[in-house]
């Protein structure tokens, strides 16, 4: 697919892995929408690009649906990317006081991290089969998992769950889409250092930076954004989980 006067949406655009995406985009000739609940970011990227700002809750289907709204009046959507993150809840099973972890902290993280990615991705699907079919297709849906879906650590189930889910949603959501001429991806980052982690990103690399095996670091945006562009370009990439991590597998804790 080539990616130069198609439009994108990238929800979670103001973030770490969003603004590489949206930066690796607009370079390669997209029309980029960030959605984003962070204004200063997403405002200050608008006027920098030249991309377009819309706040944007991923669980809200007004909001997903006015960010789509934005893209296509610019080119057909083509492409839809989702790394959005938010509020996540924690802890073992089975505290050590004896409680039961918290029910509504499991829902919540449930609502951001899976019943999100489901919104935006059932959203942008249906607008993405709105455009005229070309040799490469429709487009794509580019989703986050993580590595945690696969060795969650210990205090992780709710986010574990949640990126586990949107792991076995892709497969499914490939052949459902398949008549459609619509590709479906995840990819399932390991460790990134993104502006996210603020003072502790230097602490964060010394411990996690050197527990992968190669390169001896932790990820950078770009690397990401780079694969969400080759994903874009390569037809025959689809229903794939790809993990990008360095060969890291997380320990227990």
């Amino acid at each position: 697919m080539d990616i130069a006067g198609t439009s994108a949406v990238v929800v979670g655009g103001a973030g770490g892995l969003g603004e590489a995406t949206v930066r690796r985009l607009h370079g390669a000739g997209a029309h980029v929408v960030v959605a984003d609940l962070a204004d200063e970011k997403g405002k200050e990227l608008e006027a920098e690009l030249g991309v377009r700002y819309v706040r944007t809750d991923a669980t809200s289907t007004d909001d997903v649906n006015a960010a789509i709204a934005e893209a296509e009046e610019k080119a057909p959507l083509r492409i839809s990317v989702d790394t959005h993150g938010g509020p996540a809840s924690g802890g073992r099973l089975v505290g050590k006081d004896g409680s039961p972890l918290d029910l509504d902290g499991f829902r919540t993280t449930i609502e951001v991290y899976l019943t999100g990615v489901f919104n935006v991705m059932r959203l942008s699907a249906a607008a993405i089969a709105r455009q005229e079919a070309t040799d490469a297709g429709r487009g794509v849906i580019v989703n986050t998992a993580s590595i945690a879906a696969y060795e969650g650590q210990i205090g992780q189930l709710p986010y574990s769950a949640a990126k586990g889910g949107v792991v076995g949603m892709t497969l499914v959501a490939a052949r459902d889409l398949s008549p459609l001429g619509i590709r479906v991806v995840t990819i399932a980052p390991g460790t990134f250092n993104t502006p996210a982690y603020g003072k502790h990103a230097d602490q964060l690399e010394e411990y996690w930076g050197k527990q992968v095996p190669w390169p001896k670091r932790m990820g950078q945006s770009p690397e990401y954004a780079a694969l969400v562009e080759h994903i874009c370009q390569n037809d025959y990439l689809n229903g794939e989980i790809i993990r990008l991590d360095g060969a890291l597998r997380f320990p227990p804790k």
